[in-house]
């Protein structure tokens, strides 16, 4: 899991906080913290598909499973075991 967190924050970081990571914790909530918006949440996606040959369903687009790094490494991680 500890890859996928570090791939998913240098993908944040560089597209979306323009290498400023200040402040970015595992646990920060993109959405609380203005860092993703619904866009950046299917680039997200988009990154996790092509990076990690995940398939993240419609209903799989939760704040549960995409709001933080912390919540990325554990969803993803969830379905790799699958």
């Amino acid at each position: 899991m500890e890859e996928i967190k570090l791939k998913t924050r240098n993908f944040v970081v560089e597209n979306f906080l323009f290498g400023n990571a200040n402040g970015l914790a595992d646990d920060t909530s993109f959405l609380e913290a203005g860092i993703l918006d619904s866009t950046g949440v299917l680039e997200v996606v988009a990154f996790l598909e092509q990076q990690f040959g995940v398939r993240v369903d419609d209903d799989e687009l939760t704040p549960e499973n995409l709001d933080s790094i912390a919540s990325i490494g554990a969803f993803v991680s969830r379905k790799l075991q699958v």
